[in-house]
């Protein structure tokens, strides 16, 4: 190619992209609530701000920016928020990691103020990171959970729920991590495996198996199986607990597993949420062995003050001492652990905060919303029917909304305050009335905080316009861009949220991206160091070449390998763009007229195959596949446009010819189609190349609405492309360089094609199109001999039988005889041996012959 003088010979992606960076306004992006135009606004996940904005961020965020982008082109007023989620345990944890200690160990504010200074810390980092990647944010809509204007909202919420009856405070048996001192949500329970041990023992002459000892104080009653034979009368039967010495009933129930052990279970309050289960159905009692530091209670004496874990081996030896511990078996199980610091967790009863879970209301809004990809409901639908407990909305924390609740302290009655006086915190503040029931004045606030999910599960709501009060002027958002993992968090607790507050669904479409696995198959973390960061990728590559693997890599909702290599070809594309990019400016700064019609075939050709991409790429890009648009863009520009237009162009662009213009014309219409069609994906590269074309910035531009029909150029250009690819192979198999002439070419097609000279000058050749067949003289000019049937067969005698075939004339080489004399000896002609040499002639002059198709090619030999 000859490059561009006036652009640089190689594309330095640091120098770009921050220059554009550094050009390109805020303010650009910002939603309008005036403007007549359609509406799209992205209810965008709001990340907790550790400080890191991983590469799973950075995949999904780069689906969220291409809509974005591509929407805006399109004509959309678009809103792309961003929000952060920073309340709960990982910034507690984080705090209480960095210095050293738990939230008990300083004031409650002071902890609240560490919190505080580590997410905005947090949040100018990854902020950071997120404009180094080009992402078009909107950040005149940002919101961060933890101020006032933002959880003044979640308690509004709060209290109308409150009111409706939808939220209720109960004593409840909870997922309880003890590590973190707090009740989760069911959706935050992680399960891990672990090989551990099944104990069998004597209890009171009936043989238990448990891998939970620690429990035995717990024990309420023994269950068996109504069918099981070997437990037939027991039932109603009281049993001593071993240890411990209190009675327990038997009971019969058919969700004991007469197969596990040995078919007798105890049940505990609460091992596990078949305990659960078994204790609400049959009305027992309740006891309580474990507290919320894991702690065994005064109910386990002598066991009072051991963990768990001591508690269990110290039970096994009293038990093995007592003569009742009869074997023990290795199990494997899967346990709940805390999503957040992977400590098993309890199951305890507890007096929390819960939102009614209507599993029929969810799934109906769920069902209006349209799914990408469709199969992602059901992960929804399956969620919301195993629902078996409501959702637990209170935390044992501190760096959380307050629950906006206070208790009289006489009466006990609860007292809520007037949602224009919100937001408040109860532990700090007090109600501006006396007790409504009572008329007390001292009053105990609410210490328990709300779970993170209450915040960021009405983003829709704050993002479409919510003012805490009736129905949002936005509301529905168009499109919720999110993870496949929390789908039965976000997701599921907003379509809950929204039908309880406004009585509709929150989105009308959601968008769902997989998970970034490591170069080893596996999920990025820590502990298998297989995690990569977008800095790492940026500094190397560029966010283009980033955005580009996060396009390729995966179809929408499927998991995606980080592979290094897939960045390098993208960064490897990027390069082949640039040149020809260079290429085309080179020859459209020689003159060209910008208004010159097209005119050639294989101009015209190119404008059709154009015309497909745009369509291709344009509905891929509606149906968010958009490794699909990225791939139909690559495929035109490496094949169709270099590989195939230019190099058949070429010869024409650097001739003094007038069809010259009309490739000029092809040229500078295809860079600037093709530069709109990048615009959403590698933003800062078609930036570069669009500002050098037309000296405007490609994000204020339309979408290519580009349509050019031309059947006869679609398929004369097709023969011409397969033609010229064909005469080139052709010229490698013998040995040729592709600009060595090739002498007199003769095209035979179905139809005449004017290629305005174009195959000729690509191939250095006089190549003419005509239509009919040629005239074609076959002629024997050798014999090709096959060694492996005559070596075997003839032996010795194999050197007389090729001189004896060479010999014949060419009617015999063409259809050989029955035998052949050597020696004076007639030797059988053994089938395969030989082929005759075939040559072809026009108007006597050899050529060679390639057949492609209907179309024949003639080649004459160089004098």
């Amino acid at each position: 190619m000859s490059p561009s003088h006036q652009l640089p010979k190689n594309y330095d992606i640091e120098e770009v992209e921050t220059r554009w960076q550094d050009t390109w306004r805020d303010e650009d992006n910002y939603f309008d609530p005036a403007s007549s135009k359609p509406r799209f606004i992205i209810d965008t996940p709001p990340p907790y701000p550790t400080g890191n904005f991983h590469i799973g961020n950075a995949l999904n965020w780069c689906y969220i920016d291409f809509i974005a982008r591509y929407k805006r082109m399109r004509g959309y007023n678009v809103m792309f928020p961003q929000g952060w989620d920073c309340h709960g345990l990982p910034t507690e944890v984080k705090v209480e990691e960095t210095y050293g200690i738990t939230k008990n160990d300083v004031p409650r504010e002071k902890f609240r103020e560490m919190c505080r200074d580590l997410t905005l810390s947090n949040i100018e980092k990854m902020r950071a990171t997120m404009r180094r990647l080009g992402f078009s944010t909107d950040w005149s809509h940002e919101y961060i959970t933890m101020l006032p204007d933002y959880y003044r909202k979640t308690q509004a919420s709060f209290l109308q729920m409150l009111k409706a009856g939808d939220i209720y405070q109960s004593e409840h048996p909870v997922n309880f991590c003890t590590r973190c001192e707090t009740a989760i949500a069911f959706a935050e329970v992680n399960y891990a495996p672990r090989t551990t041990k099944l104990n069998y023992f004597d209890f009171d002459g009936v043989e238990i198996a448990t891998t939970r000892p620690e429990l035995l104080a717990a024990c309420v009653a023994v269950a068996v199986h109504p069918e099981d034979e070997r437990y037939r009368g027991m039932k109603g039967k009281r049993l001593t607990v071993p240890i411990f010495g209190h009675d327990v009933p038997v009971i019969e129930d058919v969700a004991v597993d007469p197969e596990f052990g040995s078919g007798a279970v105890m049940i505990c309050t609460f091992g596990d949420k078949t305990d659960v289960y078994w204790w609400k159905q049959h009305g027992l009692d309740l006891r309580k062995a474990i507290d919320r530091q894991g702690i065994m209670t005064a109910t386990a004496a002598p066991y009072t003050g051991m963990s768990s874990e001591d508690c269990r081996e110290a039970i096994l030896a009293d038990m093995e001492k007592a003569g009742i511990l009869k074997r023990q078996e290795e199990l494997e199980q899967r346990v709940g652990t805390c999503w957040r610091c992977k400590t098993p967790i309890e199951i305890l009863s507890e007096r929390q905060w819960f939102v009614r879970v209507h599993q029929d209301e969810i799934l109906e809004s769920a069902r209006r919303v349209s799914w990408t990809p469709e199969h992602m409901f059901a992960r929804m639908e399956n969620w919301a029917n195993s629902m078996e407990w409501d959702w637990c909305i209170s935390r044992q924390r501190i760096f959380a909304t307050p629950i906006p609740v206070w208790f009289c302290t006489a009466c006990g009655e609860m007292v809520i305050p007037a949602e224009k006086d919100l937001p408040i915190d109860p532990t700090v503040d007090k109600p501006k009335a006396p007790c409504p029931k009572c008329g007390g004045s001292d009053f105990t606030g609410e210490t328990d905080v709300l779970d993170t999910w209450m915040d960021s599960s009405i983003s829709v709501l704050h993002v479409t316009g919510w003012d805490g009060t009736g129905k949002p002027p936005f509301f529905p958002a168009q499109i919720r861009p999110q993870g496949h993992d929390i789908i039965r968090t976000w997701a599921f607790y907003t379509i809950l949220r929204a039908k309880a507050l406004v009585g509709g669904h929150p989105w009308d479409e959601i968008l769902v991206n997989g998970m970034v696995l490591g170069e080893d198959g596996f999920k990025m973390s820590k502990s298998r160091s297989n995690i990569i960061s977008p800095e790492a990728i940026v500094g190397d590559y560029g966010a283009d070449a980033l955005r580009q693997w996060g396009a390729g890599g995966a179809a929408t909702g499927s998991d995606i390998m980080f592979n290094w290599n897939d960045v390098v070809a993208a960064s490897r594309f990027q390069t082949k763009l640039w040149n020809i990019f260079r290429f085309v400016m080179g020859h459209l700064e020689k003159g060209a007229d910008p208004d010159a019609p097209v005119t050639e075939l294989t101009d015209r050709w190119l404008l059709v195959r154009l015309s497909e991409t745009v369509a291709e790429v344009t509905a891929a890009m509606e149906g968010y596949q958009f490794d699909r648009a990225l791939r139909a863009i690559r495929e035109f520009a490496w094949n169709t446009l270099a590989d195939d237009y230019i190099e058949i162009v070429k010869g024409r662009l650097y001739a003094a010819d007038s069809s010259r213009a009309s490739a000029c014309s092809a040229l500078r219409m295809t860079m600037d189609v093709l530069c709109r069609l990048l615009a959403p994906i590698i933003p800062h590269f078609a930036e570069e190349c669009y500002h050098n074309l037309a000296g405007e910035s490609v994000h204020k531009e339309a979408w290519p609405d580009f349509s050019y029909a031309d059947d006869e150029a679609r398929r004369h250009g097709d023969l011409l492309v397969k033609t010229v690819a064909e005469l080139r192979r052709y010229k490698h198999d013998k040995g040729m360089a592709l600009n060595a002439p090739l002498g007199h070419v003769m095209i035979y097609a179905p139809e005449p094609v004017d290629d305005a000279g174009d195959a000729g000058r690509a191939l250095n050749a006089d190549a003419r199109w005509s239509t009919g067949t040629p005239r074609l003289e076959e002629v024997v000019s050798g014999v090709d001999f096959n060694m492996a049937v005559i070596g075997p067969v003839l032996r010795k005698q194999a050197r007389g039988f090729m001189q004896a075939v060479e010999a014949l004339p060419p009617e015999l080489l063409k259809n050989p005889p029955a035998t052949v004399t050597v020696a004076g000896e007639d030797i059988p002609v053994p089938a395969n041996s030989f082929t005759p040499k075939v040559a072809y002639r026009v108007a006597g002059e050899e050529v060679d012959v390639l057949t492609l198709g209907d179309v024949v090619v003639t080649i004459g030999h160089q004098p």
